[in-house]
């Protein structure tokens, strides 16, 4: 549980320390550089359109990433007669599911509280993910993964102009790592040049991950499921996939695909099923 606890600290620091170190980047290194083109005019340069659209992923990113923290899972703990003493401890210890007391409920070791629709805990965002902020978490990782993407396009583009390098063939990115580590410690290659490469592998592994974990959460958001309820086995009531959808992202999806709101239909749909 101490190892937990500490990973629900590391992780957020972790990450908002990958968002400052990109975001340094792109402003003051990649964006930059873009400049030194004067083929294309200045309305439509590459470095004001790469700009505009890092902001518009990073803005995203970061704004869901603050709505799936405010937006935590109710806690049901008030709302069920836990009892006192030996009975609360029975809850803590796990020898007492709060899913015998309501369905699809679970107790969070973590956040110490019960919440209803819960899917897993995201030592990322160091909060639990559930009903109310499932669509913000969904969000949270596409545009984190396009973030990423799009700084590993433009950190190649940095790289290729700088070290005198193209990476038309495939093998080129591959075998970039070992060369360069080989250049570095030969002393042929910038220690600032050699960080910038290891942040491509970085970004690569980030946005693969985040697209891969998106994929899966909106597969089984459309098959109606919560991956609580697929790890536990348990059986759910078979639903059209479009209302599914309905359930998570609200009938204003297009709005919150492209600014980061809170979801406040599904709260209400679920008000109204109680």
């Amino acid at each position: 549980m101490l190892v937990l606890r500490l990973l629900n600290v590391v992780a957020p620091a972790y990450f908002l320390c990958i968002s400052l170190v990109t975001f340094v980047l792109q402003i003051f290194v990649f964006i930059p550089s873009m400049f030194r083109d004067h083929s294309t005019t200045q309305l439509f340069s590459p470095a004001l359109l790469h700009g505009a659209l890092f902001l518009f992923l990073s803005a995203n990113a970061l704004g869901n990433y603050v709505l799936v923290i405010q937006s935590s899972p109710e806690d049901l703990g008030k709302d069920l007669n836990l009892g006192k003493g030996a009975e609360v401890a029975d809850w803590l210890d796990g020898s007492r599911s709060p899913g015998s007391a309501l369905p699809s409920t679970h107790f969070c070791r973590l956040c110490a509280r019960v919440t209803q629709r819960h899917d897993h805990h995201c030592f990322f965002t160091g909060n639990c993910i559930g009903s109310r902020n499932m669509r913000n978490f969904i969000m949270f990782c596409l545009y984190t993964s396009l973030a990423c993407l799009h700084s590993l396009v433009a950190g190649m583009a940095y790289i290729s102009a700088t070290l005198s390098m193209t990476f038309a063939d495939p093998l080129a990115f591959l075998t970039l790592l070992p060369h360069s580590i080989s250049q570095f410690f030969s002393g042929a290659l910038l220690s600032s040049e050699m960080f910038v490469i290891l942040m491509l592998y970085l970004w690569l592994g980030i946005g693969l991950a985040c697209a891969g974990f998106c994929c899966h959460q909106m597969l089984l958001i459309l098959r109606g499921q919560t991956r609580y309820q697929v790890r536990k086995g348990m059986v759910v009531r078979a639903r059209p996939w479009r209302e599914n959808l309905r359930e998570v992202f609200g009938k204003k999806w297009l709005l919150g695909l492209l600014i980061p709101v809170p979801n406040v239909e599904s709260n209400y749909h679920r008000q109204k099923e109680k």
